[in-house]
């Protein structure tokens, strides 16, 4: 994929949490920011947890979000491609925003070339080394069974208990992974200059960590953390040349 404007991404919006009411008002300052960057976006990027929960019944969707999915769904129809990278928050989304929006969903970090600049991006979650509690975790809420069972849970009382278990729990909730730990100690920084021992990365995007931060992890190489949508209200943009992280005011 070619750009000649804007690709912009996003990450860490945790709508819902800690209660809908105390999320509202994010969510009218992020349908804001995407008003905004229709005018000249070439592309967007989602790069997880837009959601602080979020389960795909068959028939069932969490309800809520309404203006965040409208504003989305604008974006989509007007011709902007939109991206999603599931986070450990959404990460049982299947193909509602597939069908819906028409807004493909990844679950794997994925490569893409934009000028001449190749990007390898991701949520972030579990990628690295250290953090084996929520990989294990990860593996069961992954496993089709563990799925499978939630899906007999009333939407009434799995939703809330979910969402409970979300805010509370910190190998879910992240609470532990807003301390910048130093360069050496950067779980996604060691996994970008260890991808670059093998392929030439001119950029690695990513969120999960809640920091905006940007590090060069080699000559032509550099590692980028978006941010999030509860404290910082940041995000990515990348112009043709250059990528940059910004604040939306």
């Amino acid at each position: 994929m070619d750009s000649t404007t804007k690709i912009y991404f996003a990450s860490d919006q945790h709508f819902g949490a800690p209660t809908p009411e105390l999320s509202f008002p994010r969510e009218q300052k992020f349908v804001a920011w995407l008003d905004e960057i229709k005018k000249d976006a070439t592309a967007l990027f989602l790069l997880g947890d837009l959601f602080d929960f979020w389960f795909e019944y068959k028939t069932v969707v969490p309800k809520g979000f309404v203006r965040v999915l409208g504003k989305l769904a604008e974006l989509r129809d007007s011709g902007i491609p939109i991206y999603f990278f599931v986070g450990n928050h959404d990460l049982w989304m299947e193909d509602y925003f597939q069908k819906e929006l028409d807004i493909p969903v990844y679950h794997t970090t994925k490569e893409f070339t934009f000028d001449n600049k190749l990007f390898l991006i991701g949520h972030g979650d579990g990628l690295g080394p250290g953090d084996k509690g929520y990989k294990r975790m990860k593996k069961v809420f992954t496993n089709p069974f563990s799925k499978w069972l939630f899906r007999w849970i009333h939407p009434d009382l799995g939703v809330r208990l979910a969402q409970y278990l979300s805010v509370k729990n910190k190998l879910i909730s992240g609470d532990e992974d807003v301390v910048y730990l130093g360069e050496d100690n950067e779980w996604l920084v060691l996994y970008s200059k260890r991808k670059l021992e093998t392929k030439h990365y001119d950029y690695f995007i990513f969120g999960h960590r809640h920091l905006p931060m940007t590090i060069k992890v080699g000559e032509n190489s550099t590692y980028a953390n978006l941010g999030d949508w509860i404290g910082y209200f940041t995000y990515g943009v990348f112009d043709g040349e250059k990528f940059e992280l910004k604040e939306y005011k």
